[in-house]
């Protein structure tokens, strides 16, 4: 639209999980991989209705720096002296809990609220008081039973950025490109709901039945669970347990001149406690080249719900002080999308994958189970068809 590309879904995979940049490669589109502007690379957090830059250094909620976290007016003094403290915690395991817990019990309330809130909500668009911070925060889980304090074992690991030096990779002209290319491979499409699923792989779509050696189900964990209900249904009854949220995207497209903002940053989140229907606001053409031309800029907010885009401009116009009006607005919606990983997922899904692990006929894969990013979907789809091809050399 007016030459901005507007990414309907994701719009980047973490570089350092590079399952989706090797089958980018893989289809021929290696030379359109492009990262982040990492030197450009500044977050805010809303708070008391402005725009605070996240601390320099940080990692999700924890300090790689000292300073930058002495200075930030983001956190009282009362929390920045609780992380001064964090730093003599001695090594200690918990049984999984949530990530709000997690994070209390180690830096205190406010960082919960204006750290870890708003940034799961922008990649989970969860809830930290139902996520798992087993399942979500893994490495600090780890890092809590090794060395006890979370910032120390930050302040002290080894700093080094994901490949080619950006945190963010995505392709050129938009992720949809990686589908295009994929589509040639595919033999035959048929399009239709999946209605039923039985043993021998006997599938009904449309009302007729279908047969194949194996079936993947790629679908949300709800799905999964009502087509695999009569096969397995100690399987599906764990499936049930998976959450799910919504996520709606509304991009505003500006003539750069109707936009009195310098867009200095990667855009900003908005914590729960200041919150309407803004969750976060990427600034697309500060983050991505190739993705907004000069004449214009293009901010894409995210939401949890529906909301009417006039409201959703004036939360804008009042947070970024502008009074411009947009040149277009495009909205897409993901009902029931994004997997919550809440307390106990690490066990119930051991439990999923104990139970189907004999099975070869019948394989789950997506963001419900072992990750919920591109790169994660990638590399849980190989390793469905490595035991296919293991099993059918």
């Amino acid at each position: 639209m007016e030459g901005c590309l507007v990414e309907a879904g994701p719009d980047s995979f973490l570089a350092a999980k590079t399952a989706a940049a090797d089958l980018i490669r893989a289809v021929g589109l290696g030379g359109e991989i492009i990262g982040s502007n990492d030197s450009r690379r500044v977050t805010y957090i809303l708070r008391n209705q402005k725009l605070i830059p996240m601390p320099e250094g940080l990692m999700m909620m924890l300090p790689t720096k000292a300073w930058p976290m002495i200075k930030t007016p983001l956190l009282g003094w009362g929390t920045k002296l609780r992380m001064g403290l964090e730093l003599l915690r001695r090594p200690a395991e918990h049984p999984d809990r949530s990530v709000a817990d997690f994070v209390e019990d180690h830096f205190g309330r406010e960082t919960v609220e204006y750290l870890a809130e708003p940034l799961l909500a922008g990649v989970y668009g969860g809830d930290p008081a139902k996520l798992s911070a087993r399942s979500t925060l893994t490495r600090f889980v780890e890092m809590e039973a090794k060395t006890g304090s979370l910032a120390r074992a930050m302040l002290q690991a080894p700093k080094h950025a994901g490949p080619g030096g950006s945190l963010f990779q995505t392709l050129k002209r938009g992720m949809g490109s990686l589908v295009d290319a994929l589509r040639p491979s595919v033999h035959e499409v048929i399009h239709g709901e999946a209605e039923a699923l039985e043993p021998q792989g006997r599938v009904r779509v449309g009302g007729d039945w279908l047969t194949a050696q194996h079936v993947i189900l790629a679908c949300p964990a709800y799905e999964a669970a009502r087509l695999i209900g009569p096969m397995e249904p100690d399987v599906a009854a764990l499936l049930k347990h998976v959450d799910y949220s919504s996520s709606v995207t509304m991009a505003f497209g500006f003539r750069r001149q109707d936009l009195d903002h310098p867009l200095n940053g990667f855009g900003f989140l908005v914590p729960r406690k200041e919150r309407g229907a803004l969750v976060a606001c990427t600034w697309v053409g500060t983050k991505f080249n190739h993705r907004v031309p000069d004449s214009h800029a293009l901010l894409r907010c995210f939401l949890t719900s529906d909301a009417n885009p006039e409201a959703v401009l004036l939360e804008l116009q009042r947070i970024m002080r502008f009074t411009g009006r947009p040149a277009f607005v495009r909205t897409s919606r993901w009902v029931n999308s994004m997997a919550q990983y809440l307390v106990g997922h690490e066990d119930r899904q051991r439990e999923v994958d104990q139970r189907m692990s004999q099975r070869n006929d019948l394989l789950l894969i997506g963001n419900a189970y072992h990750g919920i990013g591109v790169p994660d979907c990638i590399r849980l789809a190989n390793q469905a068809v490595n035991r296919i091809t293991q099993h059918h050399p």
